[in-house]
């Protein structure tokens, strides 16, 4: 070990006897020192992975049925490495990770719960069956107590802002989409946020709505923040309303002054409420829309070629220099057609919004609905694309990124 150069009486007659304690000190320090680097903690990424892990592992804890639904709470599960559950806005989801038949998919779900849920080790995620929903059956016929669950963090930007938003929410619900509204009015309920939410809650008759027990349990804690309104379209019963949800009923509810419109229902509702919300002349910023979840029929988007339909493609994917080639129908999303073969590809919130799988377009055609395209404008110039909202119109070549 080397070994400082200096002359230790000259320091001691310049009066720095002080100064010499220091020194030999430091000189033990290094004598002691390995060759080894030390292993640094910051507390910073400590704190990071806690808030937004990659990974959940946990396990299914309780299973309510509802009929055509199931509730599931999920709690973390230690024997696996996780060891409590990432904390979130009331509004996000989390991504549901399953593998069956050699493919691996992944499916967003609101998070049902309260951001409280989480604090005491929980989370709650309700499922609905729906025609055509292959994660959602899984999930229904398979999910019991004790089963093992793999899940992301917390995700999405569909909560309350209070820079953004007005302090009165009008929130428009259909079906299984009345999820993240429970969870807003649970963190409301538990002085979590601070705002007041109505909502309008559409279904078909009284039977299926989902979770009416419960969203008038969180509505009686409330102290008056939260109003829960039903609309039925196919039946008339006192204290409901009936028809569909339009600007005239939003009115009624929002009464006078500022408010701001949360959305979040199937896909065939949006295309109705962009209609009602124009009428209603609110200021953009203040509409907002839950939009994770598969586009559907890209035939219902303008601009989407006629001649398209029926037709199917090949789509080469490329990750890490390994090439593959599997089909894709022209309805047909490319991460659909990847996850159908086998390919693990990255995905996430499925509707072109949150950029997790964002791929290069190497060549070829293809189709993206506008209203599901979250490209930033450099990545158009560029050729990049979200294979999770993108179908293609021709035969296509990807050069999609490895899971991490």
């Amino acid at each position: 070990m080397a070994k400082y150069n200096y002359d230790k009486s000259a320091l001691k007659g310049l009066g720095v006897g002080a100064f010499l304690g220091e020194v030999n000190l430091r000189e033990a320090h290094i004598a002691a020192a390995t060759d080894e680097m030390p292993q640094s903690i910051y507390n910073a990424n400590i704190l990071a992975k806690k808030l937004h892990p990659a990974k959940q592992l946990v396990k299914v804890a309780k299973v309510t049925d509802h009929g055509d639904a199931k509730s599931f709470v999920l709690v973390p599960d230690p024997t696996r490495g996780t060891e409590e559950m990432a904390y979130f806005r009331a509004g996000q989801y989390t991504t549901v990770e399953i593998s069956v038949g050699g493919a691996t998919l992944w499916k967003p779900y609101s998070i049902c719960s309260g951001p409280s849920d989480a604090l005491r080790g929980s989370y709650t995620l309700t499922v609905r069956r729906s025609k055509g929903g292959y994660v959602s059956e899984y999930i229904l016929d398979n999910w019991k107590e004790g089963s093992e669950v793999t899940l992301s963090g917390p995700q999405g930007e569909f909560y309350y802002q209070r820079l953004r938003d007005a302090k009165r929410v009008v929130a428009m619900a259909g079906g299984s989409g009345i999820t993240p509204f429970h969870s807003m009015a649970c963190a409301i309920a538990d002085g979590i946020e601070d705002f007041e939410l109505t909502i309008l809650y559409g279904n078909r008759t009284r039977e299926s709505i989902l979770l009416r027990d419960e969203l008038d349990a969180v509505a009686a804690r409330s102290n008056g923040k939260v109003r829960i309104v039903h609309v039925l379209s196919d039946e008339e019963i006192d204290g409901y309303e009936h028809g569909f949800i339009t600007a005239e009923l939003i009115r009624k509810y929002a009464g006078e002054g500022d408010y701001s419109l949360f959305l979040c229902g199937p896909k065939a509702m949006y295309a109705f409420a962009d209609t009602q919300i124009a009428a209603l002349g609110l200021p953009r910023r203040r509409a907002r829309k839950e939009l994770y979840g598969d586009y559907g029929d890209p035939a219902r988007s303008a601009g989407y070629p006629a001649a398209a339909a029926g037709k199917s493609y090949t789509i080469t994917v490329s990750i890490r220099g390994e090439k593959q080639t599997v089909p894709c129908r022209a309805d047909q999303t490319l991460l659909s057609a990847m996850e159908q073969e086998g390919i693990k590809a990255p995905s996430r919130c499925r509707s072109g919004e949150c950029g997790w799988c964002h791929s290069l377009l190497v060549s070829g055609e293809v189709f993206v609905p506008a209203e599901a395209d979250g490209r930033r404008e450099a990545d158009k110039k560029f050729g990049w694309i979200h294979p999770c909202c993108t179908y293609p119109l021709s035969d296509v070549t990807l050069d999609v990124p490895a899971l991490l």
